[in-house]
């Protein structure tokens, strides 16, 4: 079994997956708040055309709702197909959000949007309003728990290794539910899909106004998708910062290969930069190819746009907080916020090395019945245990990310992000001062059909960022990828990677059809 074509297979068949059931829930959980929005001002004013745009958005939804569900029960089941010795090293914690979010969101989703399909009529509009907020919270819970355990790979807690068993247990659920690190990829995660949905519903209103088709119900409609947007716009700027924050503190690695950082200069015991100066942040650059690890005679960039001190002051609120870059993190050396001193990458390999071999001599001293020796070992396997995946590296620099990928997919969601922002402040304004003119304002009309599928952009370039800086790990310092999958034939994965991209495809290409065709029809044809 050629082990590297293994694990490159695996990590593209679940990044395959991954993205484009990526492409599906957002949507779902944009264009539900529009949806719900759309229904309670037909609740409240009792006026037939929101009762129309809600039935229409619905559609919508519904259509998207229907294939997201699809590709993601084809992604939940890979981790037991090609990441088994994940599944089996931490399944006891991984697999409990997961089963909540199936037994709870999933079954709370699927009964109350039958009533919000087929309700209309037969109850009365309170419950059926009730249903559509009830069923947009099921999903909004249902990417809560997904994200708690995305949230523990990044930032592992509230367990216990048992050697006995060769499992990590659950010694905290709250501790895992409850991580900071879990509640700012949950905040920022639901507010970038807010905006996501909020593109598209823009992009559909957009067309019509273009196409002076719908004008009223474009119009109207823009008066709550605007201001709806902007304040999804500033809230995902706010939480993406909290998330940077939170890389800053607990994956360094990701964090220097997000800003292509290679050296950061010498840091000093309170946890500052030697000469007084904090790190810039760069806003833009191109990256030098030549720049290859552990080549030191190349320039990082080809040139830099940078903003002095930014990064230093983004990350701690002062201005000269010391930022360790990748070569700063192999060699560590450098003082962290706590005073203590980072190990290097090769004293993290040693140590890890050490708790493997004390693992491995558990278990043999516990199959032989020599207890005492066995106490040994566990003492020795518990001293070292936060180094173990690092035993299995042959080569420090297995421990950095791509940086280019992550570099430059970093400064794509940061900077539509931004113009997104930009967009909903305009829009916005003219909504309400001008939202008669907004059929000859082309500009702005095209602006923001043209930024639609980019919503789409920045959303997958934020998971880039997310999964592609933490590697090589499946579970940050704990696990591997090369020791994460499952053995089986590389061609086997291969083959089923082919025919996930096939069926995807056609997914895709269907919803896209059926979608146009709804569009086409517009809100009247419901």
């Amino acid at each position: 079994m050629d082990v590297e074509s293994l694990v490159s297979w695996s990590r593209a068949q679940f990044a395959l997956t991954a993205m484009y059931h990526w492409l599906f829930v957002p949507l779902t959980l944009g264009l539900g708040i529009i949806m719900s929005l759309a229904e309670t001002k037909y609740y409240r004013s009792g006026d037939e055309f929101w009762k129309k745009s809600t039935k229409y958005w619905q559609k919508l939804f519904g259509i998207n709702f229907a294939i997201g569900v699809a590709t993601g029960i084809i992604l939940e089941f890979q981790f037991g197909t090609n990441w088994s010795n994940y599944s089996w090293f931490v399944g006891d914690i991984f697999g409990a959000p997961l089963a909540i979010e199936g037994i709870l969101a999933f079954f709370m989703e699927s009964t109350f949007i039958a009533v919000m399909f087929f309700g209309w009529g037969k109850v009365s509009k309170g419950f059926h309003l009730a249903s559509s907020w009830l069923t947009i919270i099921g999903a909004t819970i249902s990417a809560v728990w997904i994200l708690v355990a995305n949230a523990w790979m990044q930032n592992p807690r509230g367990m216990v290794f048992n050697p006995e068993t060769m499992r990590n247990e659950m010694a905290d659920f709250w501790a895992v539910a409850l991580s900071p690190t879990a509640i700012i990829k949950f905040l920022h995660t639901i507010t970038t899909s807010w905006t996501l949905g909020t593109f598209f519903a823009l992009g559909i209103c957009a067309i019509y106004l273009l196409r002076k088709k719908n004008v009223e119900f474009a119009k109207r409609n823009l008066k709550i998708i605007a201001p709806f947007g902007l304040l999804a716009a500033l809230l995902s700027a706010v939480t993406g910062h909290s998330s940077a924050v939170d890389v800053a503190n607990n994956q360094p690695m990701k964090l220097a290969a997000m800003e292509a950082l290679y050296d950061a200069g010498v840091s000093t015991p309170e946890g500052k930069t030697a000469d007084g100066k904090g790190l810039g942040l760069g806003m833009a650059g191109v990256l030098n190819p030549k720049k290859q690890l552990p080549d030191d005679a190349h320039a990082p960039y080809l040139f830099s746009v940078e903003v002095p001190r930014l990064l230093s002051y983004m990350v701690d609120g002062t201005p000269d907080r010391y930022v360790p870059g990748v070569i700063n993190i192999l060699e560590g050396g450098y003082h962290k916020p706590d005073g203590s001193v980072a190990l290097s990458t090769e004293e993290m390999m040693r140590r890890g090395r050490i708790a493997i071999d004390a693992l491995n001599a558990f278990r043999s001293a516990r199959k032989a019945g020599d207890s005492i020796g066995a106490a040994q070992h566990r003492a020795v396997l518990e001293e070292n245990f936060p180094y173990y995946g690092y035993g299995y590296f042959t080569s420090k620099y297995e421990s950095v990310p791509n940086i280019p990928l992550t570099y430059y997919s970093f400064r794509i969601m940061v900077g539509l992000g931004g113009a997104f922002l930009l967009l909903f402040i305009l829009l916005t304004w003219y909504t309400y001062k001008r939202n008669e003119e907004l059929p000859r304002t082309k500009w702005l009309l095209w602006a923001s059909l043209l930024l639609t599928p980019c919503a789409w952009i920045a959303s997958e370039a934020g998971w880039v960022v997310a999964e592609v800086g933490r590697q090589p790990w499946t579970i940050q310092n704990l696990l591997p990828v090369k020791a994460a999958i499952s053995k089986i034939e590389a061609s086997s994965v291969m083959i089923t990677f082919t025919l996930f991209f096939l069926l995807f495809t056609i997914m895709l290409v269907a919803e896209i059809n059926i979608m146009r065709k709804a569009i086409r029809q517009g809100p009247d044809a419901h």
